[in-house]
């Protein structure tokens, strides 16, 4: 019978990932499908572990081409392809598991001419975080709509993230050019030619990020792959030039391309090699001549200094240009120079403004007041007895926060604000330096029990005055650790206060005057017993189980017991491993929300109570644990056995970093590491640590000393940049290692600092893992 769906999967030197690759493909829900391996001429023995999977599962099979390049091995896999449904996969990236499955329904119910989802992206040393370039064309679910009508989707720019009807992709004829970059010219015709497409909002593919930079997507500076970009790019161009395409696509188009492929041409500037540098101006200018005027006037103010930079030929100064912004130096703004004698009263201070008879306008340097704006964080969230602190930084963005300044700070209930005491202290701003921009607010319960639970949360204005300039605005800009994972508390009887985030991003807190809640858990040998409280609002309550992921459901009764609002019930272990099938194809995790619904269409999320520890079990490989979310609520995660981590501290006295957790099953063998990956290189330094195991507790310390680089190097151009970045490993006796993972209670806590030597060192969650940064 012919498969409905067809998968091509060109391969080329990925034996390190393809497994894992045709592993997501192999469990996707969507069972009707074809996978065609294409065998592009790898030396590598990626074509060994292809033949395994197509050994076993009738539904992969191999074909093999001489090594042309991926547009012509998805070609060929095209023409070898049989289903009605066409989608592409790259070999050392994944596909979530119900991916398939919810691309193909949707056309199945839309008739559009494709579909395509959102994307995250993964790697050993970051984790899984959502794609920056998908973010805008899947913010929210958009059925049977267009380009024309939702012009975001000129950012999709992909070719693996949908599946595309096989009638519509014959009719049109699409083909991959034999480049690199060939995805962007065939991608945005389909979506020029298509009559509906559908964008889904849920993450159905995974993209791998390589720490060693071998992925063509990472040898952009490589002066072959940057003619391939521009050949790309206006093949993209030639398409909206028709007449008949809308002004707005074609201005989206040429704004895409400056904001990324104009921008990687400048950044090159700052790798190529002495003999490149001509040529490279050369293929700069060439893109620079397709592009509309209209739309570089509008770029960066960086980027037209490095566009005026290339028309006038400097190579000296695009190459500072470039290298200063590759070191990060536009992080956090540059600092202001002052220029009080002339028409502007400050200027940025980027290479080339002390230049003398430059060929660069000295307006380009001008930093114009309204970029002179409030650039506040929230850097620990913490409770102290009745009373909760809020630790941030407040500056002005570009500006030196000098000891004449002035900081108010209030907080905002039902539009009336409260002013609060501020306690102010150095801090590091967004420069680098230490600064009088830290802060320290304290809220007692007697305003706290001033929120209003039917209200919108209350949130804080900050006001800050700096010489004659005075900005102000909402407290905003969480950073890992506490602020992302923020500790909520009683302030009475019935009244609960949770910090976190709003809508709009500001931070918030939040009333909530009897919730539905969990208010113990317990671990038996076999089973989760819950116990909690529920709302007055839901009557004849249910528990409902939700994988959001997958929407799948599940409804468990509740015991109920006292005045019929106490409730407990008991959550098996066993169902829940032996479905294991993994709604992340990374992590391998899978995560379930709870919800207690009631006969009067009543819903209402379990807020977390109970102590602050999570509740595990480790059986068959697997690991179960109850634990909370970011927004202080129920959460159940299902995953492969990790060491996991539940607390945090400074050694007294010793400079030192103690790492402890629960020991589980064959636990007590591990070593644990802190690993820093060199940069764009796979490779790795490990820093071993000395380690306990004592009543069921193990525990991981290390020395600040000991994870300072033995080469320090500082960064002019980013003075914010770390010297080393570390993440702690737990090794098997059989030399496998995973990174530990950290606890949301332990995340809440966050961050640790040490300070030793001249040197710093901060301890966060990133990505569920522990990662130390040292300055």
């Amino acid at each position: 019978m012919t498969p409905r769906l067809s998968v091509v999967v060109p391969f080329y030197n990925v034996r390190d990932y393809i497994g894992e690759c045709l592993d997501s493909i192999a469990r996707q829900t969507w069972t009707d499908f074809e996978a065609i391996l294409v065998d592009d001429g790898s030396p590598d023995d990626s074509a060994a572990i292809a033949k395994e999977f197509c050994d076993r599962d009738p539904r992969f099979r191999i074909v093999t081409q001489e090594n042309q390049g991926l547009g012509p091995a998805r070609n060929t896999g095209v023409r070898n392809a049989e289903g009605e449904y066409l989608t592409f996969v790259d070999s050392d990236d994944l596909v979530t598991r119900h991916g398939f499955e919810k691309l193909v329904r949707t056309l199945d119910e839309t008739g559009s001419s494709f579909a395509a989802g959102n994307a995250r992206r993964f790697n050993n040393s970051s984790g899984v975080r959502p794609s920056w370039i998908h973010r805008l064309p899947f913010a929210k679910e958009r059925l049977a709509t267009h380009v024309i009508e939702t012009p975001d989707l000129i950012l999709d720019r992909m070719a693996w993230n949908k599946v595309y009807r096989r009638s519509f992709w014959d009719e049109y004829g699409y083909e991959f050019p034999a480049i690199r970059y060939e995805d962007y010219p065939v991608t945005l015709k389909t979506h020029l030619d298509a009559v509906t497409v559908d964008a889904l909002a849920v993450p159905v593919y995974y993209w791998r990020e390589r720490e060693s930079g071998e992925s063509i997507t990472q040898q952009k500076f490589q002066f072959g792959n940057l003619e391939d970009r521009v050949r790309s790019a206006e093949l993209v161009m030639d398409l909206v030039e028709d007449g008949q395409v809308l002004t707005e696509v074609r201005r989206r188009v040429h704004g895409h391309l400056t904001q990324i492929d104009m921008l990687t041409l400048m950044m090159a500037f700052g790798a190529a090699p002495p003999e490149d540098e001509q040529n490279l101006i050369k293929l700069a200018r060439r893109l620079m001549d397709r592009l509309d005027d209209k739309v570089l006037d509008k770029a960066h103010p960086y980027d037209r200094l490095q566009h005026s930079a290339l028309r006038a030929g400097d190579v000296d100064l695009l190459r500072r240009l470039a290298t200063f912004r590759n070191d990060g130096g536009l992080r956090g703004g540059a600092r202001a120079l002052a220029r009080p004698r002339r028409s502007w009263q400050f200027e940025h201070n980027y290479p080339g403004v002390h230049d003398q008879n430059s060929a660069v306008p000295r307006e380009l340097y001008r930093l114009p007041m309204k970029d002179l704006t409030l650039a506040t964080s929230v850097t620990e969230v913490s409770w102290h007895g009745d009373e909760l602190s809020v630790k941030g930084t407040a500056e002005i963005r570009h500006l030196e926060t000098k000891t004449s300044s002035s900081l108010r700070m209030a907080l905002v209930i039902g539009g009336a604000e409260t002013a609060l005491p501020v306690r102010r202290f150095d801090a590091t701003d967004t420069h680098g330096d230490p600064a009088l921009v830290g802060f320290e607010v304290r809220l007692g319960k007697d305003l706290l029990a001033q929120l209003k639970d039917t209200a919108a949360p209350a949130h804080f204005v900050v006001r800050l005055r700096s010489g004659r300039l005075r900005r102000h605005g909402k407290l905003r800009g969480q950073r890992p650790g506490s602020p992302g994972w923020p500790p909520g508390a009683w302030i009475d009887t019935t009244s609960w206060i949770q910090p976190g985030p709003g809508a709009d991003g500001a931070f918030v807190l939040r009333k909530m005057v009897d919730p539905c809640r969990l208010t113990g858990v317990e671990t038996t040998a076999d089973a989760l017993v819950l116990t909690g409280r529920v709302s007055t609002e839901v009557e004849n309550p249910k528990l409902q189980v939700t994988r959001p992921l997958s929407g799948q459901d599940q409804l468990l009764p509740l015991t109920l017991s006292g005045d019929g609002r106490d409730f407990s019930v008991r959550i098996p272990f066993r169902p829940i491993i032996e479905d294991t099938n993994p709604d992340d194809p990374f992590t391998q995790r899978t995560t379930w929300a709870f919800r207690l619904l009631g006969s009067n269409d009543q819903e209402k999320l379990m807020l977390w109570t109970a102590p602050p520890r999570a509740a595990a079990h480790a059986e068959q490989g697997r690991l179960v644990t109850l634990t909370r979310s970011t927004g202080g609520y129920v959460n159940l995660h299902e995953t492969p056995f990790r060491v996991t981590a539940d607390h945090a501290e400074e050694v007294a006295g010793s400079n030192e970093l103690r790492i402890t957790g629960a020991v589980a099953d064959g636990e007590a063998a591990y070593k644990y590491s802190w690993r820093r990956y060199i940069d764009d290189n796979d490779d790795h330094v490990d820093v071993e640590c000395r380690q306990t195991v004592e009543d069921g507790v193990w525990s991981a310390t290390v020395g600040l000393a000991e994870l300072v680089p033995a080469e320090v190097t500082t960064n002019s151009a980013d003075p914010l940049a770390s010297l080393a970045d570390w993440i702690l490993f737990a090794v098997a006796p059989d030399g496998s290692a995973h990174a530990v993972q950290c606890e949301p209670f332990l995340s809440s806590k966050l961050p640790v600092e040490l300070e030793a030597e001249g040197h710093t060192a901060a301890l966060r969650p990133h990505a569920g893992t522990l990662h130390v940064e040292v300055r």
